[in-house]
C-alpha cells in the first residue's frame, strides 16, 4: 500500500470500516442491496451505464476499505 492509504487505515479502529460496510456498503437494504445488484449486472456483462458504474463504486469503495484494513491488520501482526 501507499504512504497515503496506510495511515488513514491506521487512524480508524476496524469497526469503523465494518460499520460503513455494512450501512453505506449495503444501502439501500431493500429489496436487494445496490453492491448486490450492480455486482450481478457487472457478471452478466450489463453494466453498461454511467449512473450503475459510479453506483457500484460507491457502495464498492466501503468494502474495499474494509478489506484493505483487514489486509493491513494481518501483515503488522506478523
Amino acid at each position: 500500500m501507499n504512504r497515503f492509504l496506510n495511515p488513514l487505515l491506521d487512524r480508524f479502529p476496524l469497526g469503523i470500516f465494518v460499520v460503513l460496510a455494512l450501512t453505506l456498503g449495503l444501502a439501500p437494504f431493500l429489496p436487494e442491496p445496490h453492491v448486490w445488484e450492480k455486482l450481478k449486472m457487472l457478471a452478466a456483462g450489463t453494466l453498461v451505464r454511467p449512473i450503475d458504474i459510479v453506483d457500484l463504486l460507491w457502495h464498492g469503495i466501503a468494502w474495499v476499505l474494509l478489506a484493505l484494513k483487514l489486509v493491513r491488520m494481518r501483515r503488522r501482526s506478523h
